[in-house]
């Protein structure tokens, strides 16, 4: 009886072991993670046999009256439900209530008494700004009254009878709001006044309500708005009349379709120019621009746009505008990539804004589908970087005397790169922002830093490198929110939803993966689900469907924890294997030196031989292009960074002469499983790379170990030598163990005030 109750007690606990083993091993399947595939989404990441999705049709017309600040406007939708649901009832977005005075926005806001607590802080515990949209009126077809519900930044309109499946209806809504001061309220647009000429500048978005998405993943989205969680918006196609001051121009998404009515004959002669040039051709001239501005012509002009399936609109407006423009060929398509401009943006924004248009539009329609739409617009703000179909508004501002640093240029180029590629992420590739922010912004991110390299080699990106990630990954694990996070919930947004998903991308793409696989994995996404509203697991389920590649361990480490990186090296043995005759070899360690490792993305990128935007069109060319911020005399700071290798002088006498064995330990520290890279370094100055897929942690290992063979014999062995795995220590990545240099630099980035200035004095 005893042997009966030991063996079953026994079997128990080994059940419970393996249970607790498949529970915990780093490379179990996904599938409890990842919604059960049906019809609509399958699963192999593919929309499914019969996935569908809404439309809404926009009719409107939109007014702006200069003195009052306030924008009306009155627009017909007509909604087609294409779903297999009958709906009671249709919701729509009032983005602009977030700016009402009873807005949860501000209620939620945490604040504290403090050292800087001034009058000024006690000012903005209250809102103050009548901000919000008023519905005027919400009617049907046939001008009758409609039922509805205002809750906070969403709007439930109740139709007399429910939308069938296949139906569709049509309402209208009148509107007006009062137009925010960015400067002093805030907000992803409004107006920007300038004092010096009095001139109001215009970046207007989120001005109209919106239909939500009704979707087979979610039902009806309808979270409520509170600031960070941007949009889901379904596709339509937009009729749009913008009535401005007659001396304004305007820039939009779609197409002009009065052109005759609202440019000069000259500005239409140098529109079409423009078409076919391979650089920007200026349509409205600096000149014409200071003219406007001063004077103030009476009336007002309608600009009519129209954009086929759009799943927003947005407008820019300013009598101070310069505009450039230039075509793009892009597979079959020829959009035309086009900046809007005042003045004070010049002369950065006439030399880099449009070729950085185009030059997104080429590297994205090569990453993922052609770019579709006829035109792809830059506009300068203050202090701003949005996104919206074929528009978006980005900062960038030189000095009065025209004068920049370094790190304006490129920042002012990067969120242009940007934000113009939010034109496929997720404008056309349209994920659910209000739910999922990485899956714009990470993903946009990701082939931003692959553009900023096409741009120019030497782009000092700021996300996309592995090593750019390891201060967040290392970091606090109360303050870091997993990847799956919902918007509003993020810690740290910027490292959470853009730098994280980015930066696991690029390990995919170059470390883990391998470009081809990647990138034919990753265009497949791309090209299934444009158009379409793609979910977390479709990415997932797509990239593996593809490539053959099971990543689930990755997606689980990467997205749904908290875990960093930290393998070490924590044990080396070596076995010399010959026939016992050892010669004597000089093994210069101490002249041997660690320089910082090149980035894995620009090694492949010099292997293939391309040549990046710069090296190829010398008007991209300026101040900064060549100039090195650590070619100052830094050479002590420089030496104190080079450290020796401290190898015994009993492994330098010990050399083998047919081939060598090499027994290495790797344990994971910090939870996060990863391929190994290891580098031999060699007696001859020449090295060896070998790299070991993440699989080697399948059984759940902590600590794994491998033995090498090397045909010479190696002074030092490095793991992850280039720093493409985000290892957050790797103080304990090599043998012989090394100095680390200090992390201390005598400069820092922007002391070296503007560089450009100081050359200009005599």
């Amino acid at each position: 009886m005893k042997q009966v109750i030991f063996s079953i007690l026994l079997l128990s606990s080994l059940s419970l072991w393996a249970q607790e083993n498949i529970n915990t091993n780093k490379f179990r399947q996904l599938g409890n993670e990842l919604p059960t595939p049906n019809t609509f989404r399958s699963a192999s990441g593919a929309p499914g046999s019969s996935y569908w999705q809404q439309q809404a049709d926009y009719v409107m017309d939109v007014k702006i009256d200069e003195q009052k600040q306030v924008l009306s406007g009155e627009e017909t939708i007509t909604y087609t439900n294409n779903s297999p649901d009958n709906l009671e009832y249709l919701w729509l977005q009032l983005d602009q209530n977030v700016r009402a005075k009873s807005s949860d926005s501000y209620k939620i806001r945490q604040s504290s008494i403090d050292g800087n607590f001034d009058l000024g802080s006690i000012a903005g515990l209250e809102p103050w700004f009548e901000g919000g949209f008023n519905i005027e009126s919400v009617t049907d077809a046939n001008g009758s009254k409609m039922d509805y519900t205002i809750n906070k930044t969403m709007m439930r309109i109740d139709p007399t009878k429910e939308l069938k499946s296949g139906g569709s209806i049509s309402f209208k809504i009148k509107w007006w709001y009062n137009i925010n001061d960015r400067m002093k309220v805030g907000g992803r647009s409004g107006y920007e006044f300038f004092e010096a000429d009095g001139n109001s500048l215009y970046t207007i978005a989120q001005f109209f309500p919106r239909m939500c998405v009704y979707s087979d993943a979610e039902g009806w989205q309808n979270k409520q708005f509170l600031g960070n969680g941007e949009f889901a918006l379904p596709f339509g196609d937009y009729k749009v009349s913008i009535t401005v001051p007659s001396d304004h121009i305007v820039g939009s998404t779609g197409e002009l379709k009065n052109a005759k009515s609202v440019l000069t004959s000259e500005q239409r002669k140098r529109f079409e120019k423009a078409k076919t040039a391979n650089e920007p051709v200026i349509i409205v001239t600096q000149e014409e621009a200071e003219k406007a501005e001063k004077g103030r012509e009476k009336g007002m002009k309608t600009w009519v746009f129209h954009a086929e399936n759009v799943r927003d609109f947005g407008f820019a407006t300013s009598r101070k505008f310069i505009w450039d423009a230039m075509g793009v060929q892009v597979g079959d398509n020829h959009p035309m990539a086009m900046s809007y401009y005042p003045k004070e943006g010049n002369p950065l924004w006439e030399q880099f804004s449009t070729r950085a248009v185009a030059q997104t539009l080429r590297t994205y329609s090569k990453h993922t589908i052609d770019y579709p739409y006829p035109v792809a617009i830059s506009v300068n703000g203050k202090d701003i970087g949005m996104e919206y179909p074929m528009i978006c508004f980005n900062y960038g501002r030189p000095e009065a005397d025209g004068t920049y640093t370094a790190r304006l240029k490129h920042g002012m180029i990067g969120v242009i790169i940007h934000e113009v590629g939010h034109n496929f992420f997720p404008m056309i590739i349209n994920s659910d922002e209000r739910q999922w922010t990485w899956m714009d912004e990470g993903l946009n991110t990701f082939v931003q830093f692959l553009t900023e390299k096409e741009f120019d080699k030497n782009y000092p990106s700021r996300r996309g490198p592995a090593r750019n990630i390891v201060g967040y990954m290392a970091g606090d694990k109360s303050r870091i929110s997993p990847i799956m996070t919902n918007s509003e919930s993020i810690f740290q947004f910027g490292n959470n939803a853009y730098g994280k998903p980015a930066t696991a991308l690029n390990i995919l793409r170059e470390t883990v993966m391998g470009r081809d696989l990647f990138d034919h994995a990753f265009k497949t996404y791309c090209q299934r689900w444009a158009f379409k509203h793609p979910a977390p697991a479709d990415l997932f389920r797509t990239m593996e469907d593809a490539s053959a590649v099971d990543l689930d361990w990755f997606w689980r480490g990467w997205f749904y924890t908290t875990d960093h990186v930290d393998i070490s090296m924590s044990n080396v043995k070596y076995v010399p294997v010959g026939n016992g005759n050892v010669t004597e070899e000089k093994a210069n360690a101490s002249a041997a030196k660690t320089n910082e490792a090149k980035d894995i993305t620009q090694i492949r990128n010099e292997e293939e031989g391309w040549k990046s935007l710069v090296e190829t069109d010398p008007k991209a060319v300026d101040f900064y292009t060549n100039y090195d911020e650590n070619s100052l005399n830094m050479a002590d700071v420089k030496a104190a960074e080079e450290a020796l290798l401290n190898m015994s002088e009993e492994d330098k006498n010990m050399l083998g002469q047919n081939f060598h064995l090499y027994e290495l330990s790797f344990e994971n520290l910090g939870g996060l499983v990863m391929p190994l890279i290891v580098e031999f370094q060699f007696t001859d100055g020449t090295s060896d790379i070998r790299r070991i897929p993440a699989e080697i942690w399948k059984m759940g290992d902590t600590k794994v170990t491998k033995v090498f063979k090397t045909e010479k014999k190696a002074i030092s062995i490095a793991l992850d030598p280039y720093l493409e795995t985000a290892d957050t220590d790797t103080s304990n990545n090599y043998w012989p163990s090394i100095l680390k240099p200090s992390d201390f630099k005598l400069f820092k980035y922007n002391s070296l005030g503007n560089p450009m200035q100081k050359s200009l004095i005599k």
